[in-house]
């Protein structure tokens, strides 16, 4: 099977404008034969710091825009990943769209939202292409042990890591080389491929920087390929899903034997406050 990633510049707040990047990507990942397209976090919306603005640019999951954007890929075979800030009532999640064929197959919420305004997703669903088991996780929720594991032991073979990153030239290298560890760690562990999915910032004269770094890497840890930085690009790789089915067998084997100790240590460990990052 072959999957990919489009590296692209999300214009926030431009949902037009994204729906059509969104189109661009897909006619140009299926034309070079992908089966599984991610693109970044709040793709079709943007991502924003304050809460006004992220409602103001949210929509619900009928909203015509995507509506829209699944009647114009109707016709292809291609399955696609694309994120929005998505109503639910009042409360706000950051979630991702699974489609194939004009319809929505189903959807992810982030776990682990960097921002108090989003409502923390607790599903953790599993999708099927061409006898290959797949699953998403958001940014953030792929410094958590948790969530890829939760997939893994559902039977996923790739986890898709869609990121949307805009961040200060202070905080740069610690995010770069921890988000490279973290996501080295969840393929080994849980013996899956991991596609870790950024957008970019082109030209933007603020202090924020997107540098891209799309990556997939492989059950061994191993960068398979990744994406030039600084530029809208797609990248690609045949994958092959067999083997490295103890590593799920491991998840499953702990969660057993040591399901009630962590359990233990929770009902012990000191409350945190609901903050994730």
């Amino acid at each position: 099977m072959k999957i990919g990633h489009y590296q692209c510049e999300i214009a926030d707040g431009c949902i037009e404008r994204n729906v059509d990047t969104t189109l661009a990507a897909i006619e140009r990942a299926e034309a070079e034969g992908v089966s599984i397209l991610s693109l970044p976090e709040s793709g079709l919306t943007g991502y924003f710091s304050n809460e006004d603005d992220a409602r103001k640019h949210s929509m619900e999951l009928g909203d015509p825009r995507v509506d829209a954007l699944l009647t114009a890929t109707r016709d292809r075979a291609i399955t696609f990943i694309v994120g929005i800030n998505e109503r639910r009532g009042t409360d706000l999640y950051n979630t991702a769209i699974v489609a194939q064929g004009g319809a929505i197959l189903g959807t992810y919420s982030k776990a682990f939202p960097c921002y108090r305004y989003f409502t923390p997703g607790r599903d953790f669903p599993v999708f099927e292409k061409d006898g290959v088991t797949f699953g998403v996780v958001i940014c953030a929720d792929g410094g958590y042990v948790e969530p890829s594991r939760i997939l893994a032991v559902k039977g996923a073979r790739v986890i898709f890591a869609p990121h949307y990153n805009a961040i200060g030239l202070d905080g740069l290298l610690n995010h770069f080389t921890f988000v490279r560890s973290d996501h080295t760690a969840r393929a080994v562990e849980n013996g899956v491929w991991f596609l870790r999915g950024n957008n970019v910032r082109v030209g933007h004269a603020d202090e924020r920087i997107a540098y891209g770094d799309s990556y997939l890497v492989d059950p061994t840890g191993e960068i398979v390929v990744r994406s030039q930085r600084h530029a809208e690009c797609l990248i690609t790789a045949e994958i092959d899903v067999q083997g490295h089915s103890h590593h799920r067998d491991r998840s499953v084997k702990s969660g057993h034997a040591l399901g009630s100790i962590l359990a233990k240590a929770l009902e012990d460990a000191a409350p945190i406050e609901r903050h994730f990052c």
